[in-house]
């Protein structure tokens, strides 16, 4: 009966219209009537577990991650491992080292050896607590050896004055290593037991309070008797490890010792041998290294010596002392044992060895498609003798100088916005040169008198004056930085050359966003030069995997090892001689060569002077640090991204630069140099990406006023000053302050005014703008040179925003 009374839809049931896809992402999916393709599911994954073998699961997992912690935890400054590399830094003026240091070394059954590379550090050895430590003081005041340390340190140890914690060097010390990115630590406070009892409890609560931004949640450790140390070095041996992204994916090396033996070549290249213990993953020796500071290398050989600082050191056969005693003798027979019992690990392979190009050498020739002829040749050679000109040159001047001298007609044609403060210096420089030809005898009468002259004290005094200039130049740049706050990338039209020549290279726009622009159109020369990936992160994945697999062989995180590096400078020696850390990492394939890279930066507020586009900077990027002119982009999800001329101080921008591949995560910091040699810290952020074909667009606006205002036109006036110029930029669309957008019509007279027609009637105190694009690149600054900071003072010569008024 339920079968035969059935319902069957009659003929007036509704029929609804089938869901129309759209032209959104999802619709190439849709277009098979809806129908899906079914997801391959992995055979582990075709039954579902049941509840308790989810909880099973999850507590394996649990024990797994709390196995390998713990694992770690133990091998650092075991006998497996590597010593525990402690670095010592002060951050007053008023700590003191020495007797922290003093105190460490002085604990039970312990036994202290000294180091060679660095002044005042040494390792101690507790066989008692089967735990072995190197401690390394980094150099007050020197910026590059604490960033240099901070590097390859498993724990940093702050040394604080007990009643102001830190100074402003101190202050600034800890912003760059914060950047940098910060390993474990502890903090110590040596001193204060000449105060009272009760102010000693004040101060000890006021600088806990004090350190509370810095460091929440930190613990003070009081230094001034052998049981604090003792607790000070408990904490340290079993405080969770931080990590680094950078160092973990690298082997890395801290030189314990270091010799340098002369090629037969030259005294000042040669092979440099550096011992120390291997850190992060495991060295292959066909790899490359970077010396940090000092540049990429190759090595020739991995060696493996006995261990200095051996919990169980070997006993000789016939020496019938005491285990302590034999740890003791050993470090005045390392140099014997060494000779006596290095064994060779591995040499480098040839065929294997990474390049140390990195550079591709452009063959000029490459997209020639036809040789010319000998009739060319002939034709070309007489069009030079024709087109020979007559130029009045001064006495002496070869043919090949006289060709590049340029006729006054000629300049200009090809001028660049870029160049214009340089064309101004160049015809200062050229009247100050008229003037010194029309009065060379009376210059003449003038150097006689000065021979004989004497200047007097207050004469002789230029650094007031020279303080001054400083100042005129950072008020010029506030106002600059202000003047592009106010008026965004406007220009005003020139008079002396037409708008069309002047900006021939820039082309407009409909939409910013959505109009397309080929990355690779019209590269410069240098673009030649780098190399590109087909897939960064394809390519950063696939390296990431080998490592996490550990398909690499060499010598084995823990191994005190020595390096034989091949051409090597004699000034990496000499700065080792100095006291200065001599740190080496190896390098993942690709990273010696040449690319564009973006890093994503953020003001740095303890800096407020305005920094152009196209500055010379510092750049500490991981483990790299070098000089180059960076360009400023606004970080956007778009293709095109808008040029910066100034880093704003309210938005994180991006800072592209030629520079060596790096992978990322790293850290980068951005310093500028003072003229008086000091590094100031303007900028951190992250490594963004790999990406040449980054697209950077310059933007210049033109702006015209209303001369006569209608319902939908307007005349508009000192946009352009002349026919021609309206004309050619007559396709471009216009837009103003306010919001209305229109186009020229056509052009009024010949001298620039123009009929326009908009969406909607002008204001007269309305603005009309034209928008002009032009693709940049940056400069082939890149220099790895670094010189030297001098120790770091707060300047006192920044002017506030306040100060500066607009004219």
């Amino acid at each position: 009966m339920a079968a035969a009374g059935a319902h069957r839809p009659g003929p007036l049931k509704q029929q609804n219209k089938a869901h129309k896809g759209g032209k959104h992402s999802g619709s190439s999916q849709r277009r098979a009537g809806g129908r899906v393709p079914v997801k391959a599911q992995p055979r582990r994954r075709l039954r579902d577990l049941n509840r308790v073998d989810r909880r099973h699961q999850a507590l394996q997992l649990r024990r797994q991650r709390k196995e390998a912690v713990l694992a770690e935890k133990r091998s650092l400054g075991s006998k497996d491992g590597p010593p525990h590399l402690v670095v010592v830094v002060l951050l007053h003026s008023r700590a003191a080292a020495h007797d922290c240091l003093r105190l460490l070394q002085s604990q039970d059954s312990a036994v202290v050896r000294a180091d060679e590379g660095t002044a005042g550090g040494f390792a101690l050895l507790c066989p008692r607590l089967k735990q072995r430590w190197r401690f390394v003081p980094a150099q007050a005041g020197d910026l590059h050896a604490v960033l240099d340390l901070a590097k390859v340190a498993d724990s940093l140890l702050f040394i604080l004055d007990p009643v102001d914690g830190w100074d402003t060097a101190g202050e600034h010390c800890l912003s760059c290593l914060f950047a940098q990115g910060l390993p474990s630590y502890a903090l110590a406070v040596p001193g204060g037991t000449d105060l009272p009892p009760k102010k000693r409890i004040d101060a000890r609560k006021k600088l806990s309070k004090s350190i509370e931004k810095r460091f929440p949640e930190a613990k003070l450790f009081p230094l001034n008797t052998e049981q604090e140390s003792s607790l000070l070095l408990r904490h340290l041996s079993s405080q969770k490890q931080r990590h680094l992204a950078f160092r973990d994916r690298r082997a890395h090396l801290l030189a314990r010792a270091a010799e340098f033996v002369p090629s037969q070549d030259s005294d000042l290249v040669g092979t440099l041998k550096v011992s120390g213990f291997v850190r992060g993953q495991t060295l292959n020796v066909n790899s490359l290294v970077h010396i940090v500071g000092h540049g990429d290398f190759q090595l020739s050989q991995v060696d493996a010596p006995p261990d200095p600082l051996s919990l169980n050191p070997r006993v000789v056969k016939g020496q019938k002392k005491s285990q302590d005693m034999e740890v003791q003798d050993d470090s005045g027979n390392g140099a014997d044992e060494m000779e006596e019992d290095v064994k060779v690990l591995m040499k480098a392979d040839p065929s294997k060895q990474e390049s140390l190009q990195s550079e591709v050498v452009p063959d000029p020739m490459e997209g020639e498609q036809t040789w010319p002829t000998e009739e060319e040749l002939q034709e070309a050679e007489d069009s030079l003798k024709a087109d020979r000109r007559v130029v009045k040159v001064p006495k002496g001047t070869s043919k090949y100088q006289a060709a590049w001298i340029v006729d006054d007609g000629e300049e200009g044609s090809e001028k660049d916005d870029d160049d214009d403060e340089d064309d101004d210096m160049d015809d200062l420089m050229e009247e100050a040169v008229s003037q010194e030809g029309d009065s060379s005898e009376e210059e003449e009468a003038g150097e006689e008198e000065s021979e004989t002259m004497t200047v007097s004290e207050c004469l002789r005094d230029d650094q007031y004056d020279e303080k001054m200039e400083e100042d005129e130049q950072m008020l010029e740049r506030y106002k600059q930085e202000r003047m592009d706050e106010m008026f965004p990338d406007e220009v005003d039209t020139p008079r002396d050359v037409p708008a069309r020549v002047r900006f021939q290279k820039y082309r407009g726009l409909k939409s910013f966003r959505t109009s397309p622009w080929d990355p690779k159109e019209n590269l410069p020369r240098d673009y030649a030069r780098i190399f590109q990936f087909q897939d960064f992160s394809r390519t950063r994945k696939n390296l990431f995997k080998q490592i996490e697999k550990e398909e690499t062989e060499g010598a084995l995180v823990g191994w005190y090892v020595t390096l034989h590096v091949c051409n090597v400078p004699v000034s990496v020696m000499e700065s080792f001689k100095e006291g200065k850390p001599l740190v080496l990492f190896s390098l993942l394939p690709h990273e010696q060569k040449m690319s564009v890279l973006n890093f994503l930066v953020r003001r740095h507020p303890g800096n407020s002077e305005p920094v152009r586009a196209k500055e010379e900077l510092i750049f500490h990027c991981g483990f790299r640090r070098f000089r180059a002119s960076p360009l400023f982009s606004q970080h956007t999800s778009a293709d095109k991204h808008k040029l910066e001329r100034f880093l704003r101080p309210d938005a994180a921008l991006v800072v592209t630069v030629y520079a060596p591949i790096t992978f990322p995560p790293a850290s980068v910091l951005l310093f500028k140099q003072r003229s008086n040699g000091m590094h100031d810290l303007i900028a951190t952020g992250s490594l963004l990406s790999v990406d040449p074909d980054r697209i950077v667009i310059k933007r210049l606006v033109l702006s015209g006023h209303p001369f006569k205002i209608f319902t939908k036109t307007a005349v508009v006036r000192y946009m352009f000053f002349n026919r021609e110029d309206v004309m050619w930029f007559k396709p471009v669309e216009l837009r103003t302050k306010w919001g209305r957008r229109g186009h020229i019509k056509e052009p009024l007279g010949t001298h620039g005014h123009m009929k326009c027609h908009f969406d909607g009637q002008l204001k007269s105190q309305d603005t009309v703008l034209l928008n002009l694009y032009k693709r940049v690149f940056p400069k082939w600054t890149y220099d790895p040179h670094v010189p030297e900071p001098v120790p770091w003072v707060r300047s006192e010569s920044t002017l506030p925003e306040w100060e500066v008024e607009m004219e």
